[in-house]
């Protein structure tokens, strides 16, 4: 994958955010620096020693935050962290301005590679689903296990509730709609923001909703922020357009991992028909199905997400080294 990458790599001023995320009781955070970006990596140290690890990547507009939950419901399972994509959270843009699942996939691949820890326990949701399908393909040294969170994979006639998040993608469309809804107090976008990827928003607790908008409050505080919401909706986009061998499809089917597919069914931006097509595209796959679950089941219902990663991974347990056999 290394030899796609531009050698051409524009420097860009770094603007780091003004003030950090939160960090919840027994998290740490720390910066890892790799080729073209300063990487912010959450973690929570293991129960114990020896454990295998596993690495976590949040979809579009999150952050390693969006994994608080489902790492602390692990921490007796595996050795986790979660990143924050170049963008997001903690983490300034690239400076190669590469906004691209294929970019995403490379910085994950350059985490790992420089870290040691692969391979790991890899767990993608919605846009880092499609990133971790990529990394899973090109690079099956690197992961033990794929764990999908409502992947981003293409969709031919996504559904109507998902239209506003495609359409960030559009030149012009999110400079329109932050003037537009530049009135809004943060607990109004917060609440639209839940209302989209929560299958009941009123699960969201008190405390959770003040934490939350305290969240939004500092990320509209980034100059970039806009910028990197449409960008990285691009770079979506254009990763459902490509054929071949870089389809995403095509990509899913190569993937020799055990995978564990996540599907809420009140998701309203990654259609629950579409858990069939993956299901049927990871040659080693189980599926798990959340009645009341919308499109971050890790955040909404984290027990039973852990609940099944264990299965998935005492089912692999016995079969360490197993290939399934070849597509076509």
């Amino acid at each position: 994958m290394s030899s796609t990458e531009s050698p051409h790599l524009r420097a860009v001023p770094v603007v780091p955010p003004s003030r950090p995320s939160r960090v919840a009781d027994g998290e740490q955070l720390r910066t890892v620096t790799l080729p073209g970006v300063e990487l912010t990596v959450r973690s929570r140290p293991p129960a114990r020693t020896g454990l295998p690890p596993a690495l976590y990547v949040h979809g579009l507009g999150g952050s390693s935050q969006n994994w608080s939950a489902l790492m602390e419901a692990l921490a007796g399972t595996v050795d986790g962290e979660a990143l924050d994509l170049p963008g997001f959270g903690d983490t300034p843009p690239p400076q190669d301005d590469d906004y691209s699942i294929t970019g995403y996939a490379r910085v994950v691949i350059r985490h790992l590679d420089a870290s040691g820890r692969g391979p790991v326990h890899l767990v993608g949701n919605s846009m880092g689903g499609a990133i971790a399908t990529r990394v899973a393909a090109v690079r099956p040294d690197l992961v033990r296990t794929l764990t999908l969170v409502s992947p981003a994979l293409p969709e031919l006639r996504p559904q109507r509730t998902a239209l506003p998040t495609g359409l960030l993608a559009v030149p012009g469309i999110v400079s329109w709609f932050a003037k537009a809804t530049r009135e809004w107090s943060p607990e109004r976008r917060t609440r639209e923001l839940l209302a989209l990827t929560y299958g009941d928003p009123a699960r969201v607790t008190p405390e959770a909703f003040a934490l939350a908008v305290e969240e939004y409050e500092r990320r509209l505080e980034l100059p970039y922020f806009w910028d990197v919401m449409a960008r990285s909706a691009r770079g979506i986009v254009d990763a459902y357009t490509l054929g071949g061998q870089h389809s995403l499809w095509r990509q899913a089917e190569r993937v020799l991992a055990p995978t564990l597919l996540v599907y809420g069914m009140r998701d309203q931006l990654v259609s629950y028909r579409m858990a069939r097509r993956a299901s049927a595209a990871f040659r080693d796959s189980r599926l798990l199905t959340l009645l009341e679950s919308g499109h971050i089941a890790m955040m909404e219902d984290p027990g039973a997400v852990a609940r099944a990663f264990r299965e998935l991974l005492a089912d692999t347990a016995t079969t360490t080294g197993r290939s399934a056999p070849p597509r076509g």
